[in-house]
């Protein structure tokens, strides 16, 4: 802390420091300034906006299709990709496409849909529960942290 003084006695300071005189705080009155290596300071600055991103990255909502006539090798494709997907921390949507005569059974897809929901209940937790919706039943998982 060197407190206020002229720009040009600041300018001498940092020349005499073998550093910059870089200008942290503009809007400020009087001007904040600091005399550091102006590299590193960019390098610090850069650093500190890649965590920001990192930590404000959104998870993206991944998707599982499954049919009412699934068999037993496909369905275990299928889960082993949803715990894939909720083990990077991703949302899973699964949904349950019904075509034709199979719309008549939805009791009977709902008991499946929930079937594979509960193969997924370790690493998983049921953020929306299975919900038909016209032609389609619809769940949502959240990863369990």
């Amino acid at each position: 802390m060197l407190g206020v003084m002229r720009t040009s006695e600041a300018l001498m300071k940092s020349e005499a420091a073998g550093a910059d005189l870089v200008e942290v705080s503009p809007k400020a009155t009087p001007p904040v300034c600091k005399i550091i290596e102006y590299g590193k300071f960019l390098y610090a600055l850069k650093k500190k906006e890649q965590q920001t991103r990192k930590a404000n990255k959104t998870r993206e909502q991944k998707g599982i299709r499954l049919t009412f006539k699934i068999d037993v090798g496909d369905l275990d494709r299928q889960r082993k990709q949803a715990e894939k997907f909720l083990e990077e921390g991703h949302p899973v949507r699964v949904q349950m496409r019904l075509r034709g005569r199979e719309r008549a059974h939805t009791d009977l897809a709902v008991q499946k849909l929930n079937g594979f929901l509960e193969s997924l209940s370790e690493v998983s937790k049921v953020d929306q529960p299975p919900k038909p919706s016209g032609f389609q039943i619809m769940a949502l998982l959240r990863p369990a942290k």
